[in-house]
């Protein structure tokens, strides 16, 4: 087995190693005095290092080395996990599965932050790293050392398989409206290149080989895929440097009031208000029992002891000077 090239550890803590005792890397067995490592079982462990025949498998990540462990060199390392595969293909233990999985971790960091660049905003790095530890799992448990491959190699293919179908498993649109939209974006980037502007939507339908009326079904179907999330900050807030604002807040709200449409409104109240009293008592009477109470013109004949065609006037002669009052306060 070659010696794996340690990956980079995406939160900044660099690759990790693991810890042994001895440089070499004789065939190992499994010792009857090696201790049970910790594991997501809930094994318990003991403070020295598991050992196979002299070798000291890599220690879990975070717990204190010992005071040789301070001059280990790549030999050492190489040798420690060459000793934890050849005991973990032996007896398939899931402690031994475990130290693989945290040797290895910053594999699924370094993957999932490379497929992460070309995904929206929206999608989080943690999902993938989630979804990439799974691919790990598999990766390891279905590895075969003594074919003589580079285990990393092999591993960050399936971590990124398993990334990229959890994605998929998650996508509502269908595979082949991406992979339509993906022909357009080809096609329009021919087309930029070529003339040396942007496209007409029938140069672009004669490129694609599809009708007019196509291309434009094609269209709607493209802008379902267009999803953003609502709780992203818009660009004019993280061009200011500050705080900015969410894409929700930007919304426009169609249930709600104008600001100027409503003082307009209580203006224009107001100096009907004032024409109104300003008109004579009778001619009050009317506008008023005909606009606010609702009555017909005969009842307000009776309520004023006058006959229909005389309320009829009345109304006539109020609403013109009503609307002669409003006038002079426009102009003025």
């Amino acid at each position: 087995m070659t010696e794996p090239t340690p990956a980079p550890d995406v939160a900044g803590g660099g690759s990790r190693t693991a810890t042994v005792t001895s440089p070499s890397a004789a065939h190992v067995g499994t010792s009857s005095a090696a201790r049970t490592p910790t594991g997501t079982n809930g094994h318990h462990v003991d403070d020295e290092p598991l050992r196979t025949n002299g070798h000291a498998l890599p220690a879990v990540p975070g717990r204190p080395a010992h005071a040789a462990s301070e001059s280990r060199t790549a030999d050492d390392v190489e040798a420690g996990i060459i000793a934890l595969w050849h005991t973990y293909g032996e007896s398939r233990r899931q402690a031994l599965r475990d130290r693989l999985v945290l040797h290895y971790a910053p594999l699924v960091k370094y993957v999932a932050g490379r497929v992460g660049t070309g995904l929206p905003a929206h999608v989080d790095v943690a999902d993938l790293i989630q979804s990439g530890i799974f691919g790990l799992v598999d990766a390891i448990e279905k590895f075969e050392p003594e074919r003589g491959l580079k285990f990393e190699t092999y591993a960050m293919q399936r971590i990124r398989g398993a990334i990229l179908d959890d994605l998929r498993s998650q996508d509502w649109v269908p595979r082949s409206v991406r992979s339509r939209a993906r022909d357009v974006e080809r096609a329009l980037e021919r087309l930029g290149g070529r003339l040396q502007r942007t496209p007409t939507d029938r140069e672009l339908a004669a490129e694609l080989k599809i009708g007019l009326g196509e291309l434009r079904e094609l269209y709607a179907q493209l802008q379902l895929t267009s999803v953003v999330a609502l709780d992203e900050l818009i660009a004019a807030g993280r061009s200011t440097g500050g705080a900015g604002s969410s894409l929700a807040e930007s919304l426009p709200d169609e249930g709600a009031e104008d600001p100027i449409a409503t003082l307009v409104d209580q203006d224009s109240r107001r100096q009907l208000a004032d024409a109104i009293a300003q008109l004579a008592e009778r001619d009050r009477v009317v506008v008023t029992l005909y606009y606010f109470e609702n009555l017909t013109l005969a009842e307000i004949g009776k309520v004023l002891g006058v006959t229909e065609s005389r309320v009829c006037q009345l109304h006539t002669r109020a609403v013109l000077r009503l609307r002669t009052k409003l006038n002079e306060q426009l102009e003025t």
